[in-house]
């Protein structure tokens, strides 16, 4: 049996950096059903080098680290008004954007990942890739 695809995430399950001094918030209006909530509880233990995001929650809060650095790059701070305060990484040696209306896409596109049951990181990671050469301009 896969210790990782039975249990919750926890911090300790994988390395983790401390959300930088150097960050911002802004507020995501969003709703979730109890059955996304539930995955989102569940988090992500990275299986593959494919699998860029190390997820898990602590009471109300999602912490999200890239897998492979464990950078912490959102927090998500639910609240039951559905008006969850997110606080991004703004250290340019740990993310780059371009601003929140960029964080919040990319976040919503992640939670519609994340959300989904069972999770599939392989697409999500295509995606991902296809969305970096597009803006990078490799892709008409």
């Amino acid at each position: 049996m896969d210790d990782h695809k039975t249990r919750i995430a926890r911090r300790e399950d994988w390395k983790t950096v401390p959300m930088p001094e150097k960050h911002e918030t802004f507020i995501l209006n969003r709703a979730f059903s109890g059955e996304e909530m539930d995955a989102l509880r569940c988090g992500n233990i990275p299986q593959a080098m494919e699998d860029k995001w190390f997820w898990y929650m602590e009471g109300p809060t999602l912490w999200a680290h890239r897998s492979w650095t464990g950078y912490c790059i959102f927090r998500i701070d639910f609240k039951e008004d559905h008006e969850h305060l997110v606080t991004v990484n703004r250290d340019p040696e740990q993310y780059a954007s371009s601003g929140i209306e960029e964080d919040i896409a990319s976040l919503n596109k992640l939670l519609d990942w994340w959300t989904e049951t069972p999770y599939d990181h392989y697409h999500e990671w295509l995606s991902e890739t296809y969305d970096a050469l597009e803006k990078a301009g490799k892709i008409e």
